[in-house]
């Protein structure tokens, strides 16, 4: 699978993406092939790439830099222990170090015998124009009002009213599934599946929208 072959990792203003080992030609190929398949989710993109120590030379780096861009996608930085690509990667005007600044706030760690994922917590009302996107799960503790826009790599939760455009599962992940409190979005996607909301009839309830038989389904929110 070509995700095995990348991470990727949401960081302040853009995404940090980890090149695994092996030759680089195959690698390049393989992240621009999970690119294209989850190109919504990339889309307008600022890219960190972390290329380890691979010597790459400016002709490889311009090619990569130009494909990304022809996906609306900017390459901002190159990250290498290799000084050949630091030199590269300057000549091409891209930066080689990641500000400090720009990680997303490390939490301290909690003992428990739990797993989790990764999450981005927004305490606050999204309006129309705000557009959030998160390779993990997207958490929500107000409205998302229509015209504000959700991209997750897995679930969405939304403690309000989430009447916007949502897309959860946007790496493909047919698991995934979007919570609120009262569930009438613009548009609804989970995966490739595609969802408009009926009109709202009687009482507003949580709900829970999910995939079933490859059709986007959406049930009572509870416990259970």
């Amino acid at each position: 699978m070509e995700a095995e072959k990348i991470e990727v990792k949401g960081i302040k203003n853009g995404l940090l993406i980890e090149i695994k080992p092996g030759n680089w030609q195959d690698r390049e190929e393989s992240l621009l092939t999970y690119i294209d398949q989850n190109l919504e989710f990339f889309k307008g993109a600022k890219l960190v790439l972390d290329v380890g120590e691979r010597e790459l030379k400016p002709p490889m780096l311009s090619s990569l830099r130009n494909a990304l861009s022809d996906r609306e996608i900017k390459l901002k930085a190159v990250l290498s222990t290799s000084r050949t690509t630091e030199r590269a990667s300057q000549d091409l005007g891209l930066e080689i170090k990641l500000d400090q600044s720009s990680h997303l706030p490390v939490q301290p760690s909690i003992n428990t015998q739990l797993e989790g994922d990764e999450a981005v917590f927004l305490k606050r009302t999204l309006r129309s124009g705000h557009k959030v996107k998160f390779p993990g799960h997207i958490v929500v503790l107000g409205d998302v009002n229509p015209g504000a826009e959700l991209v997750a790599g897995g679930d969405i939760i939304v403690w309000g009213r989430l009447r916007g455009v949502v897309h959860a599962g946007a790496g493909g992940d047919t698991d995934a599934v979007v919570c609120a409190l009262d569930l009438s979005p613009t548009q609804l996607r989970i995966a490739d599946k595609i969802s408009v909301s009926p009109p709202r009839k009687g009482k507003t309830r949580p709900e829970i929208a999910y995939l079933e038989n490859g059709q986007v389904s959406a049930r009572e929110w509870n416990r259970d």
